[in-house]
């Protein structure tokens, strides 16, 4: 006797309809871009190029332009600013959404206030600090401004996450034996893993595309991408501004696909696993 086989879920039309709104709003706004970056003369009323040509990528890939060499100081920065977020954001968004205690609400003040405040005039104050402290024109000087805006975002987006998190799990765990450093590794965090993959990822492209905090604090000797893309925005070289919009998109679409399933909402803190 055959077994009877249950039904295959079918696709949730309206999950379908907002991944391919999501896709559409990402890539159609590309198109420009994309044709521009492989064209040589394009002018109206012409609907496509009249000449194409490569220069714009030949330009991009030469080590001599430091673009290649400016998006691997964005993307290294930006991973590290997005790892510290992680360590500083979750143990602190655990703090707000668990536990009540006396002065939260000052916590939560000084934990936002960099959101509330232009990062501009944060920034312009801490210049000074930081030319003192030998941090101005420097790397980790960049680092440290980026995590200004991050940090919050990191924090207030695990405080959301714990504020729903069921500690029963961990009482579990520690029934059975666990100690408090597996029962977090093991329980925790696998519990709060998509809050921390949504907060990584906003820390991430904040500190990836921000430029205003990046030139006052790096001076102009910390060169990232977003500080060569202005630049050239206003050059009138289309083509190459192009690529390098596309190069400057290429993480966050990337980013998008791979947490895509995070943000759709059927994974939390007390959901499914």
């Amino acid at each position: 006797m055959n077994q009877l086989r249950e039904p295959k879920p079918r696709p949730n039309p309206v999950r379908v309809i907002i991944y391919l709104g999501i896709l559409l709003g990402v890539l159609v706004p590309m198109v420009p871009q994309l044709i521009w970056a492989f064209s040589h003369r394009w002018l109206y009323p012409s609907v496509v190029p009249s000449e194409w040509s490569w220069r714009a990528w030949e330009y991009i890939t030469n080590p001599n332009t430091r673009v290649l060499s400016s998006a691997l100081t964005s993307l290294w920065i930006a991973l590290t600013v997005t790892a510290i977020s992680i360590l500083v954001g979750v143990p602190a968004g655990k703090a707000l959404g668990m536990y009540r205690f006396r002065g939260r609400g000052v916590v939560e003040l000084i934990i936002l206030s960099p959101s509330i405040i232009p990062s501009l005039a944060v920034t312009m104050g801490m210049q000074v600090i930081f030319i003192r402290m030998g941090l101005s024109d420097t790397a980790l000087g960049v680092i440290i401004v980026h995590l200004i805006p991050t940090i919050p975002y990191m924090t207030i987006s695990m405080a959301g996450v714990f504020a729903n998190y069921d500690p029963a799990y961990e009482d579990q765990a520690r029934s059975l034996g666990a100690n408090s450093l597996r029962t977090f590794f093991l329980i925790t965090v696998p519990a709060v893993a998509p809050g921390i993959v949504t907060g990584g990822m906003f820390a991430f492209l904040i500190s990836w595309g921000q430029y205003i905090l990046t030139v006052i604090i790096g001076g102009g000797r910390v060169i990232t991408l977003p500080l060569l893309l202005f630049s050239f925005a206003g050059s009138g070289d289309f083509p190459v501004t192009s690529a390098m919009s596309i190069i400057f998109l290429l993480p966050s679409i990337v980013i998008l696909v791979f947490t895509s399933k995070y943000l759709s909402g059927r994974f939390g803190a007390t959901g499914g696993f």
